[in-house]
């Protein structure tokens, strides 16, 4: 195992899995600019790095992120009452980690450890799968300190629960605590909080151990059909088989089932 620590993110590669912790405890991991910053090259970096076949996000002590921090925000805000647009620029640039989670060509988790608030709660929806301890909370936040919403946690809880839930748990910013979030299937796996982190990386180890090529168009696929039309999904279904159809993971694949073993897939 390597680890690198980054003022503030610790990165770790585990059994080709990339670990990202947000790691600013002492402020339940509130996104600071450098954080986001931090985040968004590590991310891409995970992007487009061979090695990588998974990517879990996570926070560092009793919160998962607690999402902008409201103190340096406060500050700005008395400084410049209005957003300039070069601000406007910097906030495009750090939400980049976003799309990066829920595009880019590979598995991702959210490893839930306690509160994901505002920003925090998108990023955790903008994951792929979220494994939850019973500490595990989340809330939009947003309306308790007067802004409308960023980290396209709009788009993704209106996408999960439906836009009548999703403008409620806006409106009002309730606390769903794990019962809550078990029951609007806001969370994948539901694990103690002594065996979250062995069995998120569990998880983790056996999604890289996989059809890595595969994957990729199977993430693709869903996430069209989530927005697109029948067509548009049939047509990327397609392009993907027949490109996996030629893949070094599906002539293996095949070959362990008629075999009766395990497959030993290499990701192309």
């Amino acid at each position: 195992m390597n680890a690198a620590i980054q003022p503030e993110l610790l990165v770790e590669h585990i059994d080709s899995v990339r670990v990202l912790s947000l790691n600013r405890p002492d402020r339940y991991n509130a996104l600071s600019r450098s954080l986001c910053e931090s985040l968004v090259q590590a991310l891409g970096e995970a992007a487009i790095d061979p090695a990588v076949r998974c990517v879990v996000l996570t926070g560092l002590g009793r919160a998962f992120c607690a999402g902008g921090d409201v103190e340096v925000q406060a500050a700005d805000g008395q400084a410049s009452p209005r957003l300039p647009e070069s601000d406007a620029e910097g906030l495009r640039s750090r939400m980049e980690s976003v799309r990066l989670l829920h595009l880019m060509p590979k598995p991702t988790i959210a490893m839930l450890n306690g509160v994901a608030a505002g920003a925090g709660m998108s990023l955790a929806l903008a994951c792929d799968l979220r494994v939850a301890s019973e500490h595990a909370r989340m809330t939009t936040a947003f309306a308790k300190v007067g802004l409308s919403g960023d980290y396209g946690g709009s788009y993704f809880l209106s996408k999960l629960v439906g836009t009548a839930l999703a403008k409620e748990l806006y409106f009002t910013s309730p606390i769903l605590d794990i019962e809550r979030l078990v029951a609007l299937n806001l969370v994948n796996r539901r694990v103690s909080s002594d065996s979250l982190r062995e069995e998120t990386m569990a998880l983790a180890v056996e999604l890289a151990k996989g059809p890595t090529l595969a994957y990729r168009y199977m993430k693709k696929n869903l996430n069209l059909a989530a927005f697109g039309t029948l067509e548009d999904v049939m047509e990327a279904e397609v392009a993907g088989t027949v490109r996996t159809l030629r893949s070094r993971d599906h002539k293996e694949g095949a070959e362990a089932f008629l075999q009766k073993r395990q497959p030993k897939f290499l990701g192309n």
